[in-house]
């Protein structure tokens, strides 16, 4: 939400509503999502045949629609899900669906800040993108990997430019695929496109590309790397947008590589999900320093602790001096924070969160079949039958719990000294 410092960050709790009598008013009540501030708690409800509304705090929206999905809070606050009315489907806003209506919309993409919705459209069997409603001047016979700037006011896929048919593997290999960046196509063509990246200015859109059968690189503004790989992984953008960052392949180990040259001077069984400091000073990665052994390197430097099953959801701290994940290992979840063990042995763990001054990490965790905190190694004594991310006030020194217990929604904002005892 715009005024994150405005919420009520007042320690105690709040009960906001109390969910289990939705099921008596209605046929069915599906996934319940709660706003980042915890003061809204929505899900979409059936009132009869082809009859769906959403229910938020125990009022339904004004306007029955014939179905919706993908019900989604956005960081302003507004509350979202794609809609069928009619036949057409387009995007609700508050109870409130956009003007523009399509044969069918999916994908949903937002902005940074919530403003703005882009959306993948199929109209007449042709496909483009719509921000806000509004349609691509082109549209295309095929359309896949989708992608949203930051800000919201940039769009871009994969799309088909020549077409060919299912036996037609030669004019397949000659190369029919492009990437578009606000319906504009690259003058480019290769054999594959797959993931995008869009620099943080708006100005370039990068990509993996596929050069014949055996060649990968990746491409900027349709520009292909001088140099081709044996494979090679989704590109990112550095957060000064200097630098085009992607995992490659080469002679059966994987490196990572920055505008096509090398930056790390170890090589790993697998490395991906890629990722660079706010600042833009270190890079970071999930990576296979052997087989079936999984961490995290930063710049290049593998952690000591390992995990035999999975690591995953890496994220560096604000300050960019800290990186945590969860890994598993033995049917247990761990939070990991700098190489370290950070929590206790969870049947699941979530994404861990970064306090804004760097100094302490949360997340939400699963024990005895309940869902609980758990808060630099401590977990919070409360268990909950549902729960969401936890989020750190703005001085760092509470943190936002949003639960259901017993039917009950509930806001909580506890102070960090509970977490201690």
């Amino acid at each position: 939400m715009d005024h994150f410092n405005d919420w009520d960050w007042e320690v105690g709790q709040k009960e906001i509503a109390d969910i289990s009598v939705w099921q008596n008013q209605f046929k069915w009540v599906e996934e319940p999502y709660v706003r980042p501030d915890g003061e809204q708690i929505a899900a979409v409800v059936n009132i009869d045949e082809g009859e769906f509304n959403v229910c938020v705090n125990g009022e339904v929206w004004p306007t029955v629609f014939d179905k919706i999905w993908h019900l989604r809070y956005l960081a302003d606050g507004r509350l979202t899900g794609i809609i069928s009315d009619m036949g057409e489907w387009t995007m609700a806003v508050d109870g409130e669906a956009w003007e523009n209506k399509f044969g069918y919309v999916y994908n949903p993409m937002y902005s940074f800040d919530g403003k703005n919705i882009a959306v993948a459209v199929q109209q007449d069997m042709r496909y483009a993108m719509a921000v806000n409603g509004k349609l691509w001047d082109e549209t295309f016979s095929n359309m896949t990997n989708t992608a949203l700037s930051a800000d919201g006011s940039t769009t871009a896929a994969v799309v088909q430019v020549v077409d060919f048919k299912e036996a037609e593997v030669e004019k397949f290999q000659q190369g029919a695929f492009s990437a578009a960046l606000n319906g504009k196509v690259w003058d480019d063509i290769f054999v594959n496109v797959w993931n995008l990246a869009i620099s943080p200015d708006n100005s370039r859109l990068a990509a993996e590309v596929r050069l014949n059968l055996y060649d990968y690189t990746i491409a900027v503004n349709g520009k292909a790397w001088d140099k081709t790989f044996g494979c090679v992984w989704e590109p990112i953008f550095d957060p000064k947008g200097e630098r085009v960052v992607a995992p490659v392949r080469q002679n059966g180990k994987w490196f990572l590589a920055a505008d096509g040259e090398l930056i790390w001077d170890k090589s790993f069984v697998q490395l991906w999900h890629q990722m660079i400091s706010p600042d833009s000073t270190k890079t970071a990665a999930i990576v296979a320093p052997k087989y079936g052994r999984w961490t995290v390197a930063v710049d290049g430097q593998p952690w000591s602790l390992t995990f035999n099953e999975m690591l995953t959801d890496a994220v560096f701290s604000p300050d960019g001096q800290h990186v945590a994940a969860l890994g598993k290992a033995d049917g247990a979840w761990k939070v990991v924070v700098d190489g370290k063990a950070n929590s206790p042995a969870c049947k699941m763990a979530f994404k861990p969160v970064f306090s804004p001054d760097s100094s302490h990490v949360a997340a939400k965790v699963q024990t005895n079949g309940k869902f609980s905190y758990a808060v630099d190694g401590k977990l919070w004594q409360q268990e909950c039958d549902s729960a969401w991310d936890p989020i750190f006030s703005p001085q760092s020194d509470k943190v936002l719990l949003r639960t259901v217990v017993d039917g009950k929604y509930i806001r909580r904002v506890v102070p960090l000294a509970d977490f201690r005892n």
